[in-house]
């Protein structure tokens, strides 16, 4: 049995709904103790009523984890988010969300502003006890993960400078397809990654995030925004190509299968959707998409772990590694919960791990190389005027 500290975690859960306040209570008073130990023990150490209230018991109770729910008078969840970045950044926030387009806009928005988290509230259950068995399924594993997190790292550094378990590239396969797995804290750490690849980037990018259907047409609306490459939801049958980055429908598993007739390159391949048993407990999988990506490109497949619960991916990418494929993971310190990443790293597969600011050079650079790299028109053009600027005496 794993020892989790002596004392128990201590919970702050923030919503305006006495219901909701009502199921938290009793969530944390029932399952809290957890006598099995297979999690460490939890307390609700206080509830707040909106966001001017949840400001100040953080102060005062100092919670370990907080549950926020995103609609609050007085100061709401997002409003909340921006207050803790400046005073309590290290605090682990899970939000509440509602089961509406814009509450899982919110919840993005929440996630980009420093949340780690998300459960969906309980609704449509017909009654308390299936209410309370739908939240405690989603919240208790969250609340371990992330605490067992902040205790690792707490007095450390998270900005993650330093390369650990890297060995050099070795000429081998170019790499023709990138696929990406994620899960806790895979919407932020996305965020900071897509934008920094550049819009020549010369392969397809099919990445599988955790995530419900409800939230993963937004994910990628919102990530097509601030990145150079185009980022769509996955349809099936959609073709492969060079700067597209394709994200699972959630509840739907994501694979890539041999191209359609007619294209330039059957290998090129092509999006296929299925809805399978959930494996790994999820839907859609990492290990899916992983273990058809090894099938199709063998070595020229680039596998990417990041941020994220559990060990969905771990056998997929062990495949990739296998065929002779490359197959990165994201360091400890910049993950959420490197329980993802950290079961690839731990396995010995991995060619690097890696901090997150570091991850979109290296995709670059593994893909770049056998290749030609063009380089961007503007950029012709800024080095001709300068040579004429040069011949006429101007610099």
């Amino acid at each position: 049995m794993r020892d989790f500290g002596e004392r128990p975690l201590r919970i702050l859960a923030a919503d305006d709904s006495a219901v909701m306040r009502g199921i938290m209570r009793h969530l944390f008073l029932t399952h809290g103790g957890n006598p099995k130990g297979e999690q460490p023990r939890m307390e609700l150490c206080g509830v707040a009523r909106d966001g001017v209230e949840c400001l100040e018991a953080v102060q005062q109770l100092k919670p370990d984890v907080l549950v926020l729910d995103l609609e609050m008078p007085r100061l709401n969840g997002l409003e909340v988010l921006e207050r803790l970045r400046r005073e309590s950044p290290g605090l682990p926030v899970i939000m509440c969300s509602s089961h509406t387009e814009h509450g899982a806009r919110s919840t993005l928005e929440g996630l980009a502003r420093g949340a780690s988290d998300y459960v969906m509230k309980p609704v449509g259950q017909k009654d308390f006890a299936s209410a309370l068995l739908s939240l405690a399924q989603q919240l208790l594993p969250s609340v371990a993960a992330l605490a067992k997190g902040t205790r690792k790292t707490r007095g450390t550094s998270k900005s993650g400078h330093v390369k650990a378990g890297v060995v050099r590239m070795s000429a081998g396969a170019t790499i023709e397809l990138v696929v990406i797995g994620l899960s806790t804290g895979g919407p932020s750490a996305l965020e900071q990654m897509l934008p920094k690849l550049s819009a020549d980037f010369p392969v397809p990018v099919m990445i599988v995030q955790h995530m419900p259907k409800l939230f993963t047409g937004p994910l990628a609306e919102r990530l097509n925004k601030c990145c150079s490459l185009r980022v769509e939801q996955a349809y099936d049958g959609a073709v492969l190509r060079p700067g597209t980055v394709w994200m699972a429908p959630g509840d739907s598993h994501m694979e890539v299968a041999d191209g359609v007739l007619g294209e330039e390159a059957q290998r090129r391949g092509r999006v296929k959707l299925h809805q399978r048993e959930l494996l790994n407990h999820c839907r859609p999988s990492v290990d899916y998409l992983f273990f058809s990506a090894a099938r199709m490109y063998g070595a020229g497949t680039l596998a990417l772990m990041m941020t994220g619960m559990g060990s969905d991916g771990l056998d997929g990418a062990k495949a990739v590694h296998e065929r002779g494929g490359v197959v990165l993971a994201q360091d400890e310190a910049t993950s959420a919960v490197w329980g993802m990443p950290g079961r690839v790293s731990e396995a010995g597969i991995a060619s690097a791990t890696l901090p997150l600011d570091a991850l979109a050079d290296e995709l670059m650079q593994r893909t770049y190389a056998g290749r030609v790299r063009r380089m961007p028109v503007q950029h012709h053009a800024a080095i001709s005027i300068a040579r004429r600027e040069v011949i006429h005496g101007l610099l």
